[in-house]
């Protein structure tokens, strides 16, 4: 089909009921003379008294006849078929005609004994009516005896509905025209326009039927955006099939799709997503007319043809200096007064223009109902970003909701002073990066990673939480279970779907024992060790290249690869506490709505234990006191201490509860609910 008719063809459907309205009186004339010349009628008395119709757009069976290349007597036999469906009496004479009973029978034989220029090729299978899936043949007793009978989707079309088959709808999603482009992505467009587009008479850039064009990286809805233009810049439209929706009938999916390719018109975007394209994929890539677009995460080998030539481009999210651009330019006005926190967002999520622009505008509604954002208070802005940017990792983590603060913890100063150092990072990672020039030599390596390294129950796991508390980030912490697998490439598979996901923004990604993964390699004995080496080999780059927070935590540094430490931004060991941190953590376990009785944090200090086990040895106390009706006191301690120190089969030394006895009030039962100190030791 010409430029110029695809050109024709948009406009006509835009010109709404006028050229509806049109097209079916030209329709019912072309049934008009049809039918007469069927009886044996004159038509051109009919011609001479008919008045005019001329349209300002080609009819949509002229479309059709020139679209598919038909034939005079293609042509006709196509209209016959649509009329025994529109019009009685078309139906009823060619019931006559064929001496058959049943109304509206037409068959081959009949359209060459009755329609003008009739020829023998017109029904073979490389043919447009059979090839272009435009009529359908039913079984019959002889090949000039079989019913025929007009596709459904080509009877709407002819009656002015330019719509996509119903077949294809339930698959394909149609993606309109792109409002909104960064300048990296621009830039992208213009590349594509000047080295596939050909420009043709109309000045319109339609890509080259051998093009294979793939956009890759980590924007998925930029790359839909970019081939939208393309299309719609070639007067086309876009529809999008993912990689898992792609039907097991390949050859029905691609008769369908190139009928409605050239009606529409439209090009077809095949997403591969973020996995390595199935073979039905790799099928269908390769058995798809040009020309053909590709997106996915990565750039992949793509099946080539001799008359086919293969461009990629990389196409990814904005960085945060044009996402700061984007935001200021979707607030309009309202962003002098957010500049900090408009930079917060930048620097830690990663959105699409068009996704910010509909962040603005949802901003925009809230402060219309009165939620004023400002330097000083810009929680909406972060939340409703949070809320979008949440990463779907229910198979492979869990979220665990923080809610512990600086006061829960309980650390020498030297590590508390990393931990606040590394939440600063966090928060002025635009300053550094962007404003300072850090990130123009390079993104490797501009993720903030640490290491959480000491004895279990030393306060790993809850300065995670801290962290993700004070930055307002969700915290996920892995499933090692369900991440690790003993297949082959599923253990990177599932660890790239942790760090895609994650990058987002606004997750702190928590490896809880991290060794089970992040452990040395080895020498390569057999190809288990092989593959383990290169788990270990991909975290390292993924690592390094990861652009969010992630906390990896171990009881045994020594048992990590030694180039992870080239590539952690922080270490920080949490030791096994001192007397001095315990009596501090006996002060803070308890909440204050705890009654207490005759707790002396300074003799609870002399159990030399780790705050995990503190925490769990108060936990119990409290429900023996609770079972007692009574004050938690000493008595509850020292019994919960011995659960404790049955569970990890650890004895207690005298030494270590020495004068606690003294200390333990008479008979719970008898005693008040609550201490005259008011409850904390």
């Amino acid at each position: 089909m010409s430029t110029a008719t695809h050109a024709s063809a948009k406009q006509a459907s835009r010109t709404g009921a006028a050229w509806a309205e049109q097209n079916q009186a030209r329709l019912v004339r072309e049934f008009v003379l049809l039918r007469r010349r069927l009886s044996d009628e004159s038509a051109e008395a009919l011609l001479a008294d008919w008045p005019s119709d001329a349209m300002d757009f080609p009819p949509a069976l002229d479309v059709l006849a020139e679209t598919f290349g038909l034939s005079r007597f293609e042509r006709e036999l196509l209209l016959l078929l649509a009329g025994v469906e529109m019009e009685s009496e078309l139906a009823e004479l060619c019931a006559q005609l064929a001496a058959q009973p049943r109304r509206g029978l037409v068959t081959f034989g009949l359209g060459m004994s009755v329609l003008a220029e009739p020829h023998w090729s017109a029904l073979a299978p490389t043919a447009p009516l059979r090839r272009f899936r435009l009529i359908e043949m039913e079984s019959g007793p002889g090949f000039t005896s079989a019913p025929l009978r007009i596709d459904e989707r080509i009877l709407h079309y002819l009656a002015g509905v330019n719509r996509i088959d119903s077949r294809l709808d339930r698959i394909l999603r149609q993606k309109d025209e792109p409002r909104f482009f960064t300048e990296e992505h621009r830039r992208v467009t213009a590349q594509i326009a000047t080295h596939i587009a050909a420009p043709d008479k109309t000045t319109r850039a339609a890509l080259q039927p051998g093009a294979v064009l793939q956009l890759f990286g980590d924007d998925p809805a930029a790359q839909e955006n970019i081939a939208a233009w393309i299309a719609h810049r070639s007067g086309r439209r876009l529809f999008v099939l993912r990689m898992e929706d792609i039907p097991s009938d390949l050859d029905q999916f691609i008769g369908l799709w190139t009928r409605e390719a050239m009606l529409l018109p439209a090009y077809l975007l095949l997403d591969w997503g973020s996995d390595t394209p199935t073979a039905l994929a790799r099928q269908l890539t390769n058995l798809l007319p040009g020309p053909r677009i590709l997106a996915s995460r990565r750039p992949a080998e793509i099946p080539r043809h001799a008359d086919q030539f293969v461009t990629q481009y990389e196409v990814n999210k904005a960085g945060p200096a044009e996402q700061r651009r984007i935001w200021r330019a979707a607030l309009g006005p309202a962003a002098e007064d957010m500049n900090e926190a408009i930079d917060r967002v930048a620097a830690e999520f990663r959105l699409g223009a068009e996704t910010i622009h509909a962040l603005a505008e949802s901003h925009a509604l809230a402060e219309s109902v009165g939620v004023r954002e400002t330097n000083e208070d810009s929680s909406h802005l972060w939340n409703i970003c949070r809320a979008l940017a949440r990463p779907h990792l229910d198979s492979l983590a869990q979220r665990i909701v923080p809610y512990a603060s600086w006061n829960d913890l309980v650390l020498p100063p030297l590590q508390m002073q990393m931990l606040r150092q590394l939440a600063s990072q966090s928060r002025n990672r635009m300053t550094v990066y962007e404003r300072w020039g850090f990130s123009e030599r390079g993104r490797r390596g501009l993720g903030l990673t640490a290491l959480f390294s000491g004895p279990s129950g030393t306060g790993k796991t809850l300065a995670a939480e801290v962290l993700a508390a004070e930055l307002q980030l969700d915290l996920y912490r892995i499933d090692l279970s369900a991440v690790v697998s003993k297949y082959i490439g599923e253990t990177e598979k599932n660890l790239r779907q942790v760090f895609d996901t994650a990058e987002t923004g606004g997750v702190l990604l928590l490896f809880d024992e991290a060794d089970a993964i992040f452990g040395k390699r080895a020498e390569v004995k057999d190809s288990h060790d092989r593959y383990a080496n290169i788990e270990v080999g991909y975290l390292l780059q993924r690592m390094e290249s990861f652009q969010g927070l992630a906390i990896l935590t171990t009881n045994s540094k020594t048992s990590l690869d030694k180039a992870f430490e080239r590539r952690l931004r922080f270490t920080i060991d949490f030791p096994f506490p001192g007397a001095g941190e315990r009596q501090a953590i006996w002060r803070h376990i308890l909440p204050t709505q705890v009654p207490t009785e005759g707790l002396d944090p300074a003799q609870l200090a002399n159990l030399n234990m780790s705050g995990g086990s503190i925490r769990n040895i108060a936990l119990n106390a409290a429900f023996m006191a609770a079972e007692a009706d009574s004050p938690v006191r000493m008595g509850h301690i020292l019994a919960a201490v011995q659960l404790e120190a049955a569970k990890i089969e650890r004895p207690i030394s005298e030494t270590e509860i020495r004068g606690w006895a003294q200390n333990q009030a008479p008979d719970a039962k008898a005693s008040p609910l609550r201490s005259q100190s008011g409850g904390r030791p």
